[in-house]
């Protein structure tokens, strides 16, 4: 075995049609064409529209949307390959409004020559509004094709003008399949590793694919940091074969790297997997989901806010602990302080997760917005008005009260407006807590159905004929 590792490693590396010899692993094993592509079928596969599109000709503007490491980068240059077209890249973090003119001057001329253009713009969401403005008359006349690559939603980061005229194409995260074929064909592909003779033994391969979470990057680097180290080994024992083992893996891998954005897409899919974990009572979700917030840096309060709304919303009278439980999670952080406050907030997550379900508190002040909405402010009965004043008194607010602490608990009295629709707008479910407040209510409404006053007016009337009424 050589022991000029770094040498025997870069020398085995090579390949004419690599740009560089010495270029990091994953800038070698770019696909060269739509084939090599791994893990976007739904995007890329035989009969998706961007597909027959390529293979009919055409070049049309795309917007390459998904995580870090699916292949956007790449896509980009197989469809500038594909069109025969030049290939110009800008970074929106760093570009401006004059940079784009200079490459459409470029595009221009060479559109006078019969050559295409595509123009690809990596973090395209960072462009503002006048960036992307000055894109848009230049890919409607044809000057250029535009390829662009986001990590954010591109309905809510680009402007409507632009994004209805390029293809949407979603990328999503690799499966572990698909990071697994992509380990293979770097291991043997002379552009790869292929001249090394390095092998994976089967737990460093999985290894290797959960590290990577779905980014081929990420996978290519820790490979390739991996056969560092075992050619290391190798070239200090030459009975030693240059195999990655799982603890080479761990090592390349450093710190788990979640994927999150506390501002992005996955900030809100994960949060959205989180309540209706909680409210699916599934407790196992529920934790795990705050385990990846909290591990990813999301703020604790903002979780704690999440649980305490949905101890209202989704929980209710069902039971009345819940919300209780999820405001002490909160205080209990400000209390602790992280990390012992992930401790409290599982307390409330598994908690809210089985706890009885009902949504009829949210659904009645829904309920009662609308109808405040619908019947405007009406004016509140004379009976319920604070009588604090002699005017008050003179004007008889108050006087017509029944107190139901004096009539054993409950009076048969009606509390709305007049002209107020009384339909009922909180209906108890039948689960936990909530069906003892069901039972209590129908027998209420069907006692004040039947004695409770249509309105004011009537109840001044009955007053009227008998004066002890009031």
């Amino acid at each position: 075995m050589p022991t000029d590792q770094p040498e025997l490693f870069a020398a085995a590396a090579r390949d004419p049609a690599a740009a560089k010899d010495d270029a990091p692993l994953a800038e070698r094993m770019r696909p060269r064409s739509l084939d090599e592509v791994v893990g976007q079928q739904r995007a890329l596969g035989r009969g998706t529209p961007l597909r027959e599109a390529l293979e009919g000709g055409e070049l049309p503007s795309v917007l390459l949307w998904g995580p870090p490491g699916v292949g956007k980068t790449s896509l980009a240059r197989l469809l500038a390959d594909r069109g025969g077209a030049r290939f110009e890249a800008l970074s929106a973090v760093l570009a401006g409004v004059a940079d784009v003119r200079k490459i459409v001057e470029a595009a221009r001329r060479r559109r006078e020559r019969a050559e295409r253009t595509v123009l690809f713009v990596d973090e395209i969401h960072r462009f503002h509004k006048g960036q992307q403005d000055a894109l848009l008359p230049h890919v409607e006349d044809g000057t250029l094709t535009l390829v662009g690559a986001t990590t954010e939603n591109p309905s809510f980061a680009l402007n409507a003008a632009l994004l209805s005229r390029c293809v949407l194409v979603v990328l999503e995260p690799l499966d572990a399949a698909a990071l697994d074929a992509l380990a293979g064909r770097a291991l043997s592909a002379a552009r790869g590793l292929g001249g090394l003779g390095v092998r994976l033994d089967d737990a460093a391969r999985a290894a290797l694919v959960a590290a990577a979470d779905g980014d081929a990057r990420r996978l290519l680097g820790m490979l390739e940091a991996g056969a560092h180290v075992a050619m290391r080994r190798a070239a200090r024992d030459p009975e030693v074969a240059p195999v990655i083992a799982v603890e080479d893996v761990a090592r390349a891998a450093g710190a788990p790297v979640t994927r999150y954005d506390r501002d992005g897409d996955e900030h809100h899919h994960v949060v959205s997997a989180f309540i209706k974990s909680m409210r699916g009572s599934d407790p196992d979700a529920a934790v795990y989901y705050l385990a990846r917030m909290l591990e990813s840096g999301e703020d604790p309060r903002f979780v704690a806010r999440r649980m305490v709304v949905f101890a209202s919303e989704d929980v209710g009278n069902a039971d009345p602990r819940a919300l209780g439980i999820a405001v002490a999670a909160a205080q209990a952080h400000e209390l602790v302080g992280m990390p012992e406050s992930r401790i409290p907030l599982a307390h409330a997550a598994t908690y809210l997760a089985c706890a009885p379900k009902s949504k009829a508190a949210y659904l009645a002040i829904g309920g009662a917005i609308e109808r405040v909405r619908a019947f405007g402010t009406r004016p509140v009965p004379d009976h319920l008005r604070n009588a604090s004043s002699s005017v008050a008194k003179a004007l008889g607010w108050g006087q017509a009260y029944r107190d139901p602490h004096a009539e054993g608990g409950w009076v048969p009295e009606r509390y709305l407006p007049d002209g107020v629709d009384d339909a009922p707008l909180y209906e108890p479910t039948s689960n936990g807590y909530e069906r003892h407040l069901r039972e209590r209510l129908q027998t209420w409404r069907s006692l004040r159905r039947q004695q409770a006053p249509a309105s004011r007016a009537e109840a001044a009337g009955d007053a009227d004929e008998d004066p002890a009424a009031s």
